[in-house]
This record gives structure tokens, sequence and C-alpha cells, in this order.
């Protein structure tokens, strides 16, 4: 019988804000790879999202006829063999259950639910996944290696150019069209995956583990620390430390980022410097917009940057600040450590961004890679804006 696999988001989604605002749970990246994408490779097929409604249009759910098995899988999770057979094994009207939250269930039919099934098992196995925000950054490490095996398996890397210093090459891979030129790259503290059209340019710095997506570029001189990710057609410069940048986005220039998340089609302006640590080594409480509260996410943690946002020059961002989506940021000092979606402004001027403005401003940032603002795109920033209004000055 023909299964569909569909991605399901969890109440909890909300705490991934600012992250989820603009993508369901499966669309985050963490190591080389999507969620989403993990599953698919493991799956061997496409995958679905059900999700909330704003979000529904751009990332559809695929509906079948009465006859095909709906498995519908936790978007938190991480696939491995052991819980893709898992998934697998189940039959119509069954569902997996971990620690009492649902892994997975199969639903016959035309109809998407999550209501309790018929029989239900238990899963045994361990399981990995997002749940919060730094979980991202926390899990890279891991993902990065989990990927680099699942992407590498069977194949052989393009060339390494003459120039470079490379130590353990076995565990650096290159897709096609990638270029290294004159670089450090030591894969002994971990695998660096450079992904196809990618360059690396004369004289970066590189420990790894490292993901680079198609068409990533690191700037000349850059310094990286494991375990960091450039996803697909974003630029690093100067120093980066275990931060994870979603795709298209911008460090291009010096400055400090280490223990981070960066959404899409964010810009970090030159010298703009990220603090991960507390001058008192303590814990980095990080504000929890869904909560209206703090959760401690350990003793080093960054920023956490949602889609369109974006720094100016000499910016300094405090431990732990969390930029909504759709800020623009500017002027000297350091602004709050929580930034409601659409903020504008500096340290002691901090007001609203207006929704025309905003959305004039993403697609001209969009168009600096090629791409258009799409109608869809601009429906999920109005509900965002909506959704937040009240949160801002």
């Amino acid at each position: 019988m023909e299964r569909h696999y569909i991605l399901f988001d969890t109440p909890e989604r909300n705490l991934l804000y600012p992250f989820t605002y603009t993508r369901p749970i499966a669309a985050c990246r963490v190591g080389i790879l999507t969620l989403q994408e993990k599953w698919e490779h493991w799956l061997g097929t496409g995958v679905s999202h059900f999700t909330v409604p704003h979000l529904q249009e751009k990332f559809p759910l695929r509906r079948g006829d009465d006859v095909v098995m709906n498995v519908l899988i936790n978007g938190h999770l991480m696939p491995d063999e052991q819980l893709v057979a898992a998934i697998q094994a189940l039959g119509p009207d069954e569902e997996l259950y971990k620690d009492n939250h649902l892994v997975a269930k199969v639903v016959q039919g035309k109809e998407v639910h999550l209501l309790p099934a018929a029989s239900r098992k238990n899963y045994t196995g361990p399981v990995a996944g997002i749940f919060r925000p730094w979980d991202i950054f926390l899990q890279n490490d891991r993902a990065i290696r989990d990927d680099f095996r699942l992407l590498t398996k069977g194949r052989t890397s393009a060339p390494l150019p003459e120039g470079c210093q490379v130590s353990h090459p076995e565990n650096v891979f290159l897709e096609p069209g990638a270029a290294v030129h004159c670089s450090i790259l030591n894969a002994a503290t971990g695998p660096i995956y450079i992904g196809s059209n990618a360059l690396i340019m004369e004289g970066c710095t590189i420990r790894g583990p490292l993901a680079m997506g198609e068409g990533a570029v690191l700037k000349m001189g850059a310094k990286i620390y494991g375990a960091t990710t450039l996803g697909p057609y974003c630029i690093g410069g100067g120093e980066i430390k275990n931060s994870v940048f979603f795709g298209y986005s911008n460090k291009s220039h010096d400055g400090y980022i280490g223990d981070a998340v960066i959404g899409e089609w964010c810009n970090l302006g030159g010298n703009t410097t990220c603090s991960n640590v507390k001058n008192n080594a303590g814990v980095v409480k990080v504000w929890m917009e869904a909560r209206q509260d703090t959760e401690p996410a350990g003793q080093k943690c960054g920023v956490m940057m949602g889609d369109y946002s974006r720094t100016g020059i000499n910016t300094m961002l405090n431990t732990g600040t969390v930029v909504g989506v759709s800020c623009n940021i500017f002027g000297a000092g350091f602004p709050p450590v929580f930034l409601s979606s659409f903020s504008w402004g500096h340290q002691v001027g901090m007001t609203g961004y207006r929704l025309p403005e905003a959305l004039r401003d993403a697609a001209a940032w969009m168009g600096f890679k090629g791409h258009q603002l799409g109608d869809a795109d601009r429906r999920i920033l109005e509900a965002i804006f909506r959704e937040t209004n009240t949160q801002r000055p």
C-alpha cells in the first residue's frame, strides 16, 4: 500500500521562535541538511508538512486517496536507522510513542489528524531532535558527522587543489564545482563538507566539523571553528564558532559570532560582534517569547536571529540575544536582549518597522542573491506582523 510521509508540527513549535515563525520545525537546518532533507534521504522519498495555517501555503500538505497510508512523523526529530525501521514497521491505525511523546502514527485515507490510534507502541531506542533554539547549535556537531556519512557513503570527493594544507584529507569532501584556494583545512577534529559550487577564498583557517551548502562562500582570511554550518548561498567571514546559518545569509566581514543560529536572508554588518559567554561564566538565560519568560541555555549561547533581520556596522549583541523576524538593528551600545519581530532602531530609539518598508527591504535583500519575495512569503510576513503587533514599541 502506498505511503505518504508527513512531518507534523507539535504545539511546542512555538518554543523554537523566532525560527518557526517562518517555517515548520522540520524545515530548520542542523548539520548539513534540514530535518526534512534528512528524512527524505532516509526514506528515499519526498515528505510534506502538517503545520500551522499561515505556513501551510508555502509548505503544503500532500493528501492521498482513501487507500493511501499517511505516516505522520514528529517534525522535531532527527532520523537514524533504528528509528526509521520502527516507523516503517507501523501498520494502519498504529502509533509510536517515546516517553509519552508521539513519535509517529499511521492514518489511512484522505483525513490527516493526530487523534489517538487504536494501537500504541513504545519506542525504546534513543531519539535526538531540536526542541529549543539552542539545540540547533548544540546538536550541530553530531548532525554534521551523521549527514557527512549519509551524503558521502560510497562516493568519491572531487580532488583537493594544490596549495592547501590539509590534515586528514579522508574527512574532507568536495562536491562538483567546489573550489578551495590556498587555505588550511584541519579535519582531524571533524569532517569538512564543501557543497557544489561553494568557494573557500585564500587564507582561510578551518577546523572541522564544517558544512558549507551549495554556493556558500568563505571570505579571505576567515577563521572557522567547528561545529559550524553555512547553509546554501551563505557568506562567512571574520571569526565563526559553533554556529548555524540556515541559508542565504551573510556575515561577510570581521567580527565574532559563536554558539549562535542565524535564519535565512539575514545580514550582519561589518564588525558585528556577538557575545556568547557571560563575564561571570554564569548560565545564559534566553527569553522564550512563547512563554514570556527566560530559560537556561547553558554557559555558552550567542545570538538567535530570525529570518530577514539585519545589523548595521559595529553592532554589538549581548549574550543570549534573541532577534525576531525582519528586524533592522543599528546604532551604538547594546540593543535589548529580546527584539520582537519587526523592530527597527537602536539602543535608545527602538521602534516598529513599518510593514510596507519591511516587505520592500526583504525583497531587496533577496534580490541581491537573485531571488524574489513570493506571494506566500509576503503573506507569512504579514501574518507574523499581525501576531506580534502588541510586542513592538
